[in-house]
């Protein structure tokens, strides 16, 4: 399984967006490039958390609409989505049942744990083909240059 990469940037972006939701969940789209197993995230496209106000702190949920419009939108430039961020606000980097329950195999899922209003650690996941369990993925950050940061 290969590693999902993203720049320095896209990672401070998606750690920023989980702390300007807290204390609720923040949710997107990871959009890029899948050729074979090799995914290059290279655009995000943050989206609203439209899950039920009084259980955005522990569920998010990218609405039908969304998703469409976010396929429109990567289709028009030449881009893939990748798969998923969304933050887990006081709670470790790892999916849920929930997560798993509305989870798709083909999406990278990365997570970002948000403890007391700062990210503190980013992991990315797949779900296995049969939806039993996520698998963690390795994600590498590298900036311009294609040298690993982080």
């Amino acid at each position: 399984m290969s590693p999902l990469r993203l720049s320095p940037e896209l990672l401070r972006q998606i750690q920023a967006h989980g702390e300007a939701h807290y204390p609720n969940e923040g949710a997107g789209l990871l959009l890029g490039e899948v050729d074979g197993e090799s995914r290059r995230v290279t655009q995000l496209l943050p989206l609203d958390n439209e899950f039920d106000e009084g259980e955005r702190y522990h569920r998010y949920q990218i609405s039908p609409q969304d998703m469409l419009k976010a396929q429109q939108f990567a289709d028009s430039r030449d881009l893939d989505i990748v798969g998923v961020f969304h933050s887990h606000p006081d709670h470790p980097a790892q999916p849920s049942e929930f997560d798993r329950q509305w989870a798709l195999p083909w999406f990278s899922y990365l997570i970002t744990r948000v403890q007391m209003g700062r990210a503190k650690e980013s992991r990315s996941w797949l779900l296995s083909d049969d939806r039993g369990r996520f698998e963690e993925q390795a994600f590498e950050v590298r900036d311009h240059s294609s040298q690993e940061v982080s």
